[in-house]
């Protein structure tokens, strides 16, 4: 199969006219880049094709110019090492320049790299620079980006897996499926059914009006006609009643023919019955006006497992707009998740006006082509050279930001801040840099340095994983803290305003590389002064214990990913991060994503030494790893590959036991458990819930978000609220099993015959991931079936392209020719095709 992307394919002429001075070179180009073989020279690279045309008959001269590109780990094939080289320029910025040649309508360049596997793998944000205008970046007419590799067998040796797995799914009847969703803790049918119609009334307490309005609004939707609460009349009602459930997000509700009494002892409580309810409503009511709908009788008693259901959204390496913002706190409410952590800065971007600090937003939020980040960010991700056309800048303002904490606390849903820092960090430290110059210009040297984030003596070398070698904050300086106080109290004022609660702020900790502040003249001052401070690893507790300091006095707790419970020591001769045991009575709130390569029981480890967790495991609930590893299946896979059934089969207390795949998609050896700890009693108290992250690498557009985000946020919540499942605590391996099968039968039924309908249409509709059959030879006829029961396989029989007009697979096809096979929804809707080749 022939993996193909098309990136920046955005026309500029006035930017290619403006770029040069010589009006004999062309200004309009095209630019290919083609993967064309695995094993180059017998190695395990491949071999790619830049190609650069002129489209305007002009020649393009062998030097005075460079190719930007983002990503791809390309460099130039021996046999034309004497024609160009490849620069790297920071972070996943390289640019390759020229070194001679002859002028040409068509310029090309052979370059290595490992060979793709994945379309995230390939490069992009190609844009052209020419010498004579170093500032200028020129898009190109067309670029295209593809794969030559032929990957039809491994296609459809993954669809011949997934044939295997799909015939453990049952087809269940949608009149057997259970009601709601999440599974509540205990459902009872009961006899008869209640009417939502246009004279439905509902009653609410003046303690639930707030949730009894949102429940009227969305049901004055489905209906066509207004619905409101506590209006005069008598008949059917919904009626919200304070009632004796002790959990604080519990509620029953009781569903007769004449009424609808959800019962609460609080408002959170309240809200969650109200979700049930519009949970029961079949998928039509979001579709189009509905005249009336029946609810079946039940009585109902529901509470969450897990007081902690997160979703975290990172808007810093490409930004989500704010109406896509609210449409997933929508969603969230739809499945009770009732927490947003949101990442909102990174290398990349910072995305968060901060009255007084204007740089963040002038100079961090935007990215484009640079040459010293004085105006903007470089460009990263593919974001290309021009600042303010793609998801590579934005921001929100204050009001967004006071606006989206209003709209997620009418919903129940907390909204956790994260600052990422001391390292991911350079926006920050590139708009503090801005300031600096600016102050320093006008003579005010005081105020150049008050938010200053780097120590300007530094020579400290280090390259971070994502390649940058300038994304560390200086946690030595006392200006690093004015910056962090500054942007807390912004921070804090806003949630005022907002009427919304603040108890923590998430400071991050994750990923910062060796070798930093090594060179600092600020850390040798620091390390001079206090004597817990021996090197520059001491300053890690150092930073964050001071950033814990001014938090509690402002009546926070600190949040952050699992490094600000951890400290390097010397093990075996061999630096190693292991728990601290000095932060363990300050309530720090840890999210733990490292499950892999030796840290599988890190979590376990944190939790029983008294910190807070928030399981975050990257095997199993990175939302934005690929689905599948299928080449153009969107998505990172460093840590392996998630699909919807990876956090549905997920058991928080003991996830040893359903590990099922390593970081490669293969069989885990199980061996890596062997010896690792396991959750006490009293760890367990400490494992405050679970986190499902999309990194926003790959993102973007709210239609890719969507896509990574569902149906596996379903999976997510099912986790999260619903009771430890009997399958997770059997310990006889074959009834566990079988238990399993049901239960994920019964999960993906419900998933493809209610929820998935309804999202089609639920908040405008969502970009969900349709998944690809599973397809299998058999007796020289070609099978197929479906992961998801309710949506449907169509085919063609002639190498055509696959419609929702093509036939409906009923029955094994004749293997002849080319066969090409898609599953398509109810509104006809397609996802990836199989094809095969006889």
């Amino acid at each position: 199969m022939k993996g193909l992307l098309v990136l920046g394919v955005l026309t500029s002429s006035c930017i290619a006219v403006n770029a040069q001075k010589n009006n004999n070179v062309p200004v309009g180009m095209d630019l290919k880049y083609e993967v064309q073989r695995a094993g180059y020279k017998n190695s395990d690279q491949a071999l790619s094709l830049l190609r650069i045309s002129s489209t305007d008959k002009k020649t393009l001269p062998p030097t005075g110019w460079s190719v930007f590109f983002n990503g791809g780990g390309l460099k130039i094939a021996d046999e034309d090492a004497a024609k160009a080289t490849v620069i790297h320029v920071n972070g996943d910025l390289f640019k390759l320049v020229p070194k001679g040649g002859s002028p040409a309508l068509i310029q090309e360049y052979h370059l290595v790299s490992d060979v793709p596997k994945s379309v995230s793998d390939l490069p992009g944000g190609f844009y052209l620079v020419w010498d004579a205008s170093p500032e200028k970046g020129v898009l190109f007419n067309k670029v295209s980006v593809s794969s030559a590799i032929d990957r039809i067998k491994a296609e459809q040796e993954l669809a011949a897996k997934a044939y295997t797995q799909n015939q453990l799914v049952t087809n269940i009847p949608a009149a057997k499926l259970p009601a709601v969703f999440p599974t509540p803790l205990s459902y009872k049918k009961a006899t008869g059914a209640f009417t939502v119609n246009s004279a439905l009334r509902i009653k609410a307490e003046p303690m639930f009006m707030a949730e009894a309005q949102l429940l009227a609004q969305a049901l004055s939707a489905g209906l066509g006609k207004s619905i409101t609460v506590n209006g005069p009349g008598s008949g059917p009602a919904i009626v919200f009643t304070k009632d004796t459930v002790s959990a604080a997000e519990g509620y029953s509700m009781r569903i007769g023919p004449q009424e609808i009494r959800i019962g609460a002892s609080t408002a959170a409580g309240a809200f969650y019955g109200a979700q049930s309810l519009q949970s029961m409503l079949p998928a039509a009511f979001f579709a189009k006006t509905q005249k009336s709908v029946s609810l079946a009788a039940a009585e109902i008693y529901d509470k969450p497992r897990f007081g902690f259901r997160a979703f975290m959204l990172e808007v810093g390496r490409n930004f989500q707009p704010k109406t896509e913002v609210l449409k997933v706190l929508d969603l969230m409410a739809l499945y009770k998740l009732n927490v947003l952590h949101f990442h909102l800065n990174d290398d990349e971007g910072w995305r968060l006006e901060i009255p007084g600090l204007p740089e963040l937003t002038e100079v961090g939020s935007k990215r484009g082509h640079t040459t010293n980040d004085a105006n903007n960010l470089l460009p990263s991700y593919g974001s290309g050279p021009v600042v303010g056309v793609n998801s590579g800048s934005g921001y929100y303002s204050r009001a967004d930001y006071i606006e989206i904490l209003k709209y997620a606390k009418q919903r129940h849903i907390k909204v956790i801040p994260e600052i990422e820092t001391p390292g991911h960090a350079r926006a920050a430290i590139k708009s503090m840099d801005a300031r600096y110059q600016k102050y320093l210009k006008s003579g005010d040297n005081a105020k150049a340095q008050e938010y200053l984030l780097r120590d300007l003596q530094d020579k400290s070398v280090y390259r971070s994983v994502q390649g940058w070698s300038d994304n560390v904050i200086n946690v030595a300086l006392p200006s690093a803290y004015h910056f962090l106080e500054k942007v807390t109290d912004e921070i804090i004022s806003m949630y005022k305003d907002a009427g919304a609660d603040l108890e923590t702020v998430h400071f991050g900790g994750d990923e910062v590389p060796p070798g930093v502040w090594t060179q600092s003249e600020a850390a040798k001052q620091v390390m001079a002064k206090d004597t817990a401070v021996k090197n520059a690893d001491d300053l890690w507790p150092y930073y964050f214990s001071n950033v814990n300091k001014m938090l509690k006095k402002k009546n926070l707790y600190l949040s952050g990913w699992e490094e600000i419970g951890l400290h390097n020591v010397v093990v075996n001769g061999k630096k190693a991060m292991v728990v601290n045991p000095a932060f363990k009575e300050e309530n720090f709130h840890t999210d733990v994503w490292n499950n892999i390569n030796g840290n599988e029981d890190l979590a376990y480890r944190l939790a029983n030494a008294g910190y807070k967790v928030t399981l975050t495991n990257v095997t199993n609930l990175y939302f934005d790893l690929a689905a599948s590893r299928s080449f153009d299946e969107p998505g990172q896979y460093w840590g392996g590959y998630v699909d919807v059934d990876k956090p549905f089969y997920f058991v928080p207390f003991d996830y040893y036991k359903t590990m099922k795949e390593d970081t490669r998609g293969e069989p885990i050896d199980k061996s890596v458990f062997n010896n690792k700890v396991r959750l006490t009693e009293a760890g367990k108290s400490n494992i405050i819930g679970l986190q499902a992250p999309l990194w926003s690498e790959t993102i973007h557009t709210p239609e890719r978000l969507e896509y990574m985000l569902l149906p596996k946020m379903l999976s997510l919540a099912e986790r999260a609220w619903a009771k430890d499942p009997e399958w997770a605590t059997e310990q006889d391996a074959s009834k566990s099993e079988a238990l399993y099968n049901t239960a994920w039968s019964e999960f993906v039924n419900v998933i493809g015959k209610q929820e998935l309908p309804k999202l089609d249409y639920y908040a405008g509709g969502f970009n969900y991931r349709i998944p690809a059959p599973g397809v299998s030879l058999v007796n020289g006829s070609i099978a197929a079936n479906i992961l998801i029961p309710g949506l449907t396989i169509r085919y063609t029989t002639d190498g055509t392209e696959v419609t929702k007009s093509s036939p409906v697979y009923k029955q094994p096809i004749p293997a002849k020719g080319t066969v090409k096979l898609a599953a398509f929804n109810q509104k006809g809707r397609g996802g990836a095709t199989i094809t095969l080749k006889n």
